[in-house]
């Protein structure tokens, strides 16, 4: 699981923890990573959770975790991919990435390319997107935008990468047994966009006030990982636990092959 150390990622994870499930999980802060660790091993003490550090923007980083991970867990049957970031200002990577297609698109279809082999028939694979998808308008010829930037439609142009990428990785897979499905959390007062300052980040930090907490943000997730009712579905988009419809951007078959393509050119990983 990444983004496990606060917000919705948080909830959830101590859920599953209390029922059970073993977690090994991802964090780029080391004092929040043991601190989660320290309260999953409290919650379940004899499941042998587990914390792998490093920066998911980077996929150097995503490499090794991913296996560390797979050494840790050789059979893997629920992945979340959850770490997400906005970002005001355009920044790039030390590998020449803009951060927030890296971290919120790019992360997940690396990390998820490189533990498929862990992954087993019954195994499932949830991504975090957003409903702020409906707002994405991807240019293939600029997918990281070096014109006319702007943090919240970099953003939501990730989320509709990630609705995307769910969608094309449920036609991939499909007869494997293994699922994928994404959701919108609906919009959860979090440290998300915490690290933004100016206008934008003083009008977050205002909406917050009136959001979702944590917790009731995270029950979509929490279904989507234990719920027999979607065992067997897949390439869906979850609200509020139900299937519902993306935009029309995000059920573009053709649009989802090339933003695949793309992905695999710019990770070097390939599926």
């Amino acid at each position: 699981m990444t983004g496990a150390t606060s917000g919705i990622g948080a909830v959830a994870a101590e859920t599953l923890a209390s029922r059970g499930v073993r977690i090994l999980f991802v964090a780029r802060d080391r004092a929040r990573g043991d601190a989660t660790l320290m309260r999953l091993r409290a919650i379940g003490p004899r499941q042998d959770h587990g914390v792998h550090y490093g920066d998911l923007s980077r996929l150097r980083d995503v490499r090794r975790i991913a296996a560390e991970i797979g050494a840790a867990a050789p059979r893997i049957d629920l992945l979340i991919n959850n770490a997400g970031l906005l970002a005001n200002t355009r920044r790039l990577t030390d590998e020449g990435l803009e951060l927030t297609f890296a971290t919120n698109h790019l992360a997940y279809f690396a990390l998820t390319g490189l533990l498929c082999k862990h992954l087993v028939s019954g195994s499932r694979i949830i991504n975090t997107a957003s409903g702020l998808h409906a707002r994405g308008a991807l240019d293939f010829s600029d997918l990281q935008m070096t014109r006319g930037y702007g943090g919240m439609q970099a953003y939501a142009n990730s989320k509709l990468c990630n609705v995307l990428f769910t969608r094309e990785l449920a036609r991939r897979l499909a007869g494997s047994g293994i699922t994928a499905n994404c959701h919108h959390p609906g919009f959860v007062s979090t440290r998300f966009g915490s690290g933004n300052h100016g206008p934008a980040a003083w009008a977050l930090t205002v909406a917050k006030y009136f959001a979702l907490t944590p917790r009731k943000g995270a029950q979509t997730m929490i279904h989507l990982a234990t719920s027999p009712e979607v065992a067997a579905i897949s390439g869906a988009y979850f609200v509020k636990s139900a299937e519902v419809e993306p935009s029309r951007a995000a059920i573009d078959d053709s649009a989802a092959q090339r933003l695949w393509a793309e992905s695999v050119a710019l990770s070097g990983i390939d599926y």
